[in-house]
């Protein structure tokens, strides 16, 4: 996604500016071309010699810089941008921006850019409250650039409040998003399924399994890269949701039936990646239950077959992918799985291996639909989701 891609990143004179080598990091990790221009005060706070060193290119402050080509620099940057973020914006830059004054490197460079143009304000909880900033910010949000709104918390005065700039990782998925080429998901409504569910034995104790909600989180942020509608009904996890996703937290197994089948009706596609519980205790315990010197025993219940009952409700015009987690005869358990529940695809994969169990950052899937089984090789989580997306986008003639 990124390779062959130019990213120019602006930084302004606010404190977060520090924060700014990481996220050129990680751009370049990902074979982006990353330029970065900044102004004069934010060189008062970060040095421009990590940029330099982490993009390998000269980091632009001075419109007037002698040691230019005589090509113009800041058209010839702007030309070759594919996505402009500014981060940190000043309430000043903001202002300068919304009024079309270009009068340094960065603004300048901006007017000139026709790429996809985002913003992060990051300043003093009344500087982005004041109506003028708030002004200025539906200026730009008019004229086409994406305002990534600051969140709140401790900021560099002392303040508690709006005005935090948003972590790296998150500026990373925004750009992320905006390089997306593959759209062909556009518009579709998907639900994605992710994590253990937990049945309740007593206040304190549960029947939970080994889930970390990974795969599902995986499929949920391609899916809307791809430019789906994504529904992500999750389980307890310690992942943070994608961006741009709608995400129902449940805990149980009828908690997650529920979320999904009062959406089913209004989904394109459902892909059930969750480790649903099969049995919860048959009596839940209103107070904790007491060990005693002898043995314990738990009576279970079945909880509601989920897939079983969206399998029955399928349209034609609806696609249904389950997953398949087995130890042995994996594609014979989930071949009858896939006709036995009326399933258009089930992603296979067997624990024991090595790479395809739980909480890591692999799989190893077999794609089972009724024209065949297609193995897939190790892959990162998102590789495989993409491979799986693929698959179901050709299904449905997308």
């Amino acid at each position: 996604m990124f390779s062959g891609k130019t990213v120019v990143i602006g930084i302004t004179g606010g404190i977060a500016a520090y924060k700014m080598p990481n996220l050129v990091s990680m751009l370049v990790k990902q074979n982006a071309n990353v330029r970065v221009i900044m102004t004069e005060a934010a060189e008062k706070i970060v040095s421009p010699i990590p940029m330099e060193s982490l993009s390998k290119n000269k980091c632009l402050i001075d419109t007037f810089d002698r040691n230019f080509t005589m090509e113009t620099e800041h058209i010839a940057v702007a030309d070759a941008a594919d996505v402009l973020l500014i981060a940190p914006a000043t309430a000043n830059t903001i202002a300068k921006l919304a009024c079309g004054i270009a009068d340094n490197m960065l603004t300048t460079t901006a007017l000139a850019c026709k790429c996809t143009k985002m913003i992060a304000p990051a300043m003093n909880t009344a500087m982005y409250e004041n109506p003028v900033t708030q002004d200025n910010l539906m200026k730009l949000k008019k004229y086409g650039w994406e305002i990534i709104d600051p969140v709140g918390g401790r900021l560099a005065c002392g303040a508690v409040g709006l005005g935090k700039m948003v972590e790296p990782q998150t500026l990373f998925e925004y750009i992320e998003r905006a390089l997306s080429i593959k759209r062909d998901l556009s518009g579709k409504n998907v639900i994605v399924t992710a994590g253990p569910t937990r049945e309740a034995l007593d206040p304190v104790r549960y029947i939970t399994n080994h889930s970390s909600g990974k795969m599902g989180y995986a499929i949920a942020k391609r899916a809307a890269l791809r430019g789906a509608n994504v529904t992500l009904v999750s389980g307890p996890v310690s992942i943070e949701p994608p961006l741009g996703v709608e995400v129902v937290d449940i805990i149980s197994a009828e908690d997650m039936y529920n979320a999904v089948v009062s959406r089913f009706d209004r989904a394109d596609i459902v892909i059930k990646a969750a480790a649903v519980a099969d049995y919860r205790p048959a009596v839940r315990a209103e107070d904790k239950i007491k060990k005693s010197d002898g043995d314990m025993k738990i009576e279970l219940e079945r909880t509601k077959d989920i897939i079983a009952t969206l399998g029955s409700m399928k349209r034609e015009n609806q696609f249904l992918c389950g997953f398949s987690m087995e130890t042995r005869d994996m594609v014979e358990n989930s071949k009858k799985k896939l006709v036995k529940k009326n399933l258009d695809m089930i992603a296979a994969n067997n624990v024991k291996v090595k790479g395809a169990g739980f909480a890591g950052d692999t799989n190893i899937l077999t794609v089972i639909t009724k024209d065949g089984v297609r193995e897939l090789p190790l892959l990162s989580k998102e590789e495989a989701a993409d491979v799986l997306l693929d698959m179901i986008a050709e299904k449905m003639g997308l």
